[in-house]
């Protein structure tokens, strides 16, 4: 059985913890920053855990088995 290869788009877009939760940017930092809230714009640069029904298509595209 050959090695999984990992999908190059997905690993710049996702990490994995130590304890093997895989996590995600924010959406909606990029422009359009004027009408939002500092807080609301402070809070876009935290990650958030991948939903849980998206975690098993995401850690096959990062190669993990």
């Amino acid at each position: 059985m050959p090695k999984m290869k990992t999908h190059r788009g997905s690993a710049k877009r996702f990490r994995v913890t130590g304890s093997g939760k895989i996590m995600r940017g924010k959406a909606y930092k990029s422009h359009i920053l004027t009408k939002k809230s500092q807080k609301r714009k402070r809070n876009f640069r935290k990650e958030t855990p991948v939903a849980k029904s998206d975690n098993k298509v995401i850690s096959k595209n990062l190669g993990r088995a």
